[in-house]
C-alpha cells in the first residue's frame, strides 16, 4: 500500500477518487508541526534555532500519520506546490523520519495530472522550505518583541505585525491625507450643440442635441483647476453666446478593446471584490474549495502562464459555442509584470473550459467566483472588441474686429461594432452617438452650461485597492494579502464604513503612531519590500537564511532594548487631575480597549473603576436592563463598527441584542421585544413560542 499524504480532506478526497485500491490518502490538515505558543521557540544565540512542537489539536493527525506510514511500501508527500506546501511537506517527512521524502506536485487536481505527477516524483525543496521558515520567524520575532511594547505603552492583549503593520500604516496614512485635504473649487464649461439640417424650404431643428466640453482657449489648453470661480466662468459664457460654432477637426477611427489576462491570486481578490463585493479571506476559501474539488487549478500563482492542453480546448470551446470570429485567430499568452513573481504554476483557469458555470451544479458565493474565473480566462482567448470611436474639435468664430478669445471644445463618441470577448467577459460600456459631421460646417447653439467642482481629496482602501497597492509596493505576497487583512480588522485597528471602505480605528491609529516614532523601520514600506525580496533570493538559492535574519535582527534588538529602556506608559496614558475615581479617591486616566478610549482608575489592578468617555459615551435608548435591573440599554459599536445593543453596566452585567429593543415586553415570558432590520417585531428570546409581528415601530 502506498501512501499519500495532503494537508486538506477535501483535496484529499478528490485525489483518492483518482488513484486505485493501492493507494491510501491521508490529510496532515495544514501544518503537523509549528513554532510553540507562549514563548519565542527561536535560539537567536544559535544561528536562529527553530524549535518545532506538535500543536495540541494536530496530535491525533500525528499519530494518525506515523501508524500509517509504518505499514506503506512507500510515502508521497502530496502537499500544494507553494513555499507554504513545500514546508509541510518538509515537517510531514521530518515527522516520520522519512530519509528520501517522495514529492509530487501538480498545478490542478484532475486524474492526468495526479497520474503525471506520480511518474515524476522529485525531492523536497530545501530552498523553499528555508524561505517559508524565515518568514515564520521574522514574524515571530517581530511578534514576540514588539507586542509586549504595545501592552506596557498602550494596553495588554495589543499585538504587532511585521506585513500587518506596514497595512495598518498605508491605511492610516491615507486617512491622514484625507482629513489634511483641502478642496480647491474649479469650474467646467460645457456647451449643448446641434447639427442644423435643411431642405429646400426650411432649416429642420429636430437634430440631436449632443454636448462638448471647453478644452482651450487660443489654442492653449485649459488646465483642470485653471477656472478658479463663478466670475471666471461667467465672463467666459458672456463672450461664448455671441460667437458662432464651427466644426474644426472630425476624427474617426476604429479602436480595439483587448481581454485582460486571466487571473493571478492578486487579480482575482481584486476583481473579487469589485465585482462580487467579496472580501479577501472569502474570495481564497472558495477557490481553496474550487481547486481541492478539482474544478480550477490552483489558486495561490503569480504567474500568467497558460498550458497548451488549456489554450486548445479554450480554442475548440470558442468556436463551436460562439463561432470561429470570436476566437482571438492566435494563441494569446502574457508576460507577468509582477515584481518578485515567484511560483512556477498557471495561471488561474478552469481545468476544463467545456465546464460552464452552469454544468457544474455550484450554487451561491462558490458558483459566483468559479463563474468569474470561467469567464475570466475564456475572455483572455477571444477576440478583441472593436470600437468605433469619434473625436470631434469645435471651434468659436468672431467677426474679425473682435478682441474675444478663440475657445475650442472637444466631444467623443464611441458605438460597439462587434463584441468579441465582452460577450463572455462584459466591462462597463457606455455607447454615446455623434452625429456625422463635416469640417466646416456651422453648428447651434443650444445651451451653455458653467458647472461648478471641487477636487477630491484620494478614497480609502477598499480590500481590492489595498491589494493592488500591495502588489505594486511589493508587500507581502499575495497568498498573505486575505490573511493580513483580516487580521488587521480583527485585532481592532481597522474597520470598514458605510461603503465598504477601510478606515483606522482610533486603537489603530495609536499603535501605528507608536510604530512609527520608535520602529520605523517595521513599518517602512520599502524595507518590508526588501525583506520579502530576500526571502524570494532565499527561495530560488541565491542567498542564505541564517544571514538575512542576523542583517534584520542585531539592529532590532538593539533598537528594542533601547526602547523599553526608555519606554513610559506616561506617553499614551493620559492622567487626568480634575477626575477622580469615585470608589478610591485617586485620579482617573485614560487608556484603551478594545472600543477605543475610556476612563479607569490610576490605582489599577488594585482598583478596577471604569467609566465611558465622554465623547464615546454609547446611546441610551432609556431602557432598564432586566437582566440585572440596574443598568440601561445602549447602543454600542464593536470593533468592527457593527452596532449591538447590550447594558451600560458591563462587565458587571453581559446582557446584549444584534436587534434593537422597542422597550415593550413579551406577553408570553416577559423578555424585551425587538425590531429586526425588516420591521419585524418579536421576543428576543429564542425559546419563546410568541409568534412575530409585522408592525413597524419606526
Amino acid at each position: 500500500m502506498r501512501l499519500v499524504i495532503v494537508e486538506s480532506p477535501a483535496k484529499g478526497r478528490t485525489i483518492e477518487s483518482f488513484l486505485g485500491k493501492d493507494y491510501q490518502v491521508l490529510s496532515s490538515y495544514g501544518h503537523i508541526r509549528d513554532l510553540p505558543k507562549g514563548k519565542l521557540g527561536i535560539d537567536v544565540e544559535k544561528d536562529f534555532e527553530p524549535t518545532y512542537v506538535i500543536p495540541t489539536k494536530a496530535r491525533k493527525t500525528a499519530t494518525a500519520l506515523k501508524n500509517a506510514a509504518k505499514k506503506a511500501t512507500e510515502v508521497i508527500l502530496a502537499s500544494d506546490e507553494d513555499r507554504e506546501g513545500e514546508a509541510i511537506a518538509w515537517h510531514v517527512a521530518q515527522l516520520l523520519e522519512l530519509k528520501n521524502p517522495k514529492r509530487i506536485v501538480f498545478h490542478e487536481i484532475t486524474k492526468p495530472a495526479i497520474e503525471e505527477a506520480l511518474q515524476h516524483p522529485r525531492t523536497i525543496d530545501e530552498n523553499r522550505v528555508n524561505a517559508q521558515q524565515t518568514r515564520r520567524i521574522l514574524d515571530r520575532l517581530v511578534g514576540y518583541n514588539l507586542s509586549p511594547f504595545l501592552w506596557k505603552k498602550v494596553s495588554r492583549g495589543l499585538s504587532a505585525g511585521r506585513v500587518q503593520s506596514v497595512v495598518v500604516r498605508l491605511i492610516a496614512d491615507r486617512e491622514e491625507e484625507i482629513k489634511k485635504f483641502i478642496a480647491k473649487e474649479y469650474w467646467s464649461v460645457e456647451a449643448k450643440l446641434q447639427q442644423r439640417r435643411t431642405t429646400q424650404n426650411a432649416t429642420q431643428n429636430n437634430a440631436e442635441i449632443f454636448s462638448a466640453q471647453l478644452t482651450k482657449k487660443d489654442g492653449k489648453a485649459i488646465e483642470k483647476l485653471e477656472i478658479k470661480d463663478k466670475k471666471e466662468a461667467d465672463l467666459i459664457l458672456k463672450n461664448l453666446k455671441e460667437a458662432k460654432y464651427k466644426v474644426a477637426k472630425v476624427e474617426q477611427k476604429e479602436v480595439k478593446r483587448n481581454p485582460l489576462p486571466p487571473f493571478t491570486t492578486s487579480t482575482m481578490q481584486q476583481a473579487s471584490g469589485q465585482r462580487l463585493h467579496f472580501p479577501a479571506k472569502l474570495t481564497m476559501q472558495l477557490a481553496q474549495q474550487l481547486y481541492e474539488q478539482g474544478f480550477i487549478t490552483y489558486h495561490r500563482t503569480d504567474s500568467l502562464s497558460l498550458s497548451q492542453l488549456a489554450l486548445n480546448t479554450a480554442k475548440a470551446f470558442i468556436q463551436e459555442t460562439y463561432g470561429t470570429k470570436y476566437w482571438a485567430g492566435f494563441e494569446r499568452t502574457f508576460k507577468t509584470k509582477s515584481k518578485g513573481a515567484q511560483e512556477a504554476h498557471e495561471a488561474i483557469r478552469p481545468t476544463q473550459a467545456q465546464k460552464t458555470p452552469d454544468s457544474l451544479g455550484l450554487t451561491g458565493p462558490k458558483a459566483k467566483l468559479y463563474e468569474l474565473i470561467w469567464q475570466r480566462f475564456l475572455a483572455s482567448q477571444m477576440a478583441s472588441a472593436q470600437v468605433s470611436a469619434t473625436s470631434i474639435d469645435i471651434q468659436t468664430v468672431n467677426n474679425q474686429q473682435s478682441t474675444i478669445p478663440a475657445y475650442t471644445f472637444h466631444a467623443t463618441g464611441q458605438m460597439m461594432q462587434f463584441d468579441g470577448f465582452l460577450k463572455v467577459y462584459p466591462i462597463k460600456f457606455e455607447e454615446t452617438e455623434l452625429p456625422l459631421l463635416k469640417n466646416g460646417e456651422i453648428l447651434f447653439l443650444k445651451e451653455l452650461l458653467s458647472l461648478q467642482h471641487f477636487t477630491q481629496p484620494q478614497a480609502r482602501y477598499t480590500e481590492a485597492s489595498l491589494i493592488k497597492a500591495l502588489e505594486e509596493n511589493g508587500i507581502g505576497r499575495p497568498s498573505t494579502y486575505a490573511p493580513t487583512i483580516s487580521t488587521v480588522q480583527d485585532r481592532g485597528y481597522v474597520q470598514k464604513d458605510e461603503q465598504r471602505r477601510l478606515a483606522p480605528t482610533e486603537l489603530g491609529q495609536t499603535v501605528n503612531g507608536i510604530l512609527t516614532k520608535h520602529f520605523p523601520k517595521i513599518v517602512d514600506i520599502g524595507f518590508t519590500a526588501s525583506m520579502e525580496e530576500g526571502l524570494d533570493e532565499i527561495a530560488k538559492g541565491e542567498k542564505e537564511w541564517v544571514p538575512m535574519l542576523k542583517e534584520f535582527y542585531t539592529p532590532f534588538s538593539e533598537n528594542l532594548q533601547k526602547k523599553y529602556e526608555e519606554v513610559k506608559k506616561e506617553d499614551v496614558i493620559e492622567v487626568v487631575e480634575d477626575k477622580k475615581c469615585p470608589k478610591c479617591g485617586f485620579s482617573m486616566v485614560i487608556r484603551f480597549g478594545r472600543f477605543g478610549k475610556f476612563y479607569a482608575c490610576s490605582k489599577f489592578p488594585e482598583c478596577r473603576h471604569t467609566e465611558p468617555l465622554e465623547k464615546n459615551q454609547p446611546k441610551s435608548l432609556g431602557i432598564t436592563c432586566l437582566k440585572c435591573s440596574k443598568g440601561d440599554i445602549v447602543a454600542k459599536p464593536t470593533k468592527r463598527g457593527k452596532i449591538f445593543y447590550g447594558c451600560n453596566k458591563y462587565p458587571e452585567c453581559d446582557f446584549a441584542l444584534w436587534d434593537k429593543p422597542t422597550g415593550e415586553v413579551c406577553k408570553e415570558c416577559g423578555s424585551l421585544l425587538i425590531q429586526t432590520k425588516k420591521d419585524i417585531v418579536k421576543c428576543s428570546n429564542k425559546e419563546c413560542k410568541s409568534l412575530p409581528s409585522t408592525k413597524s415601530l419606526k
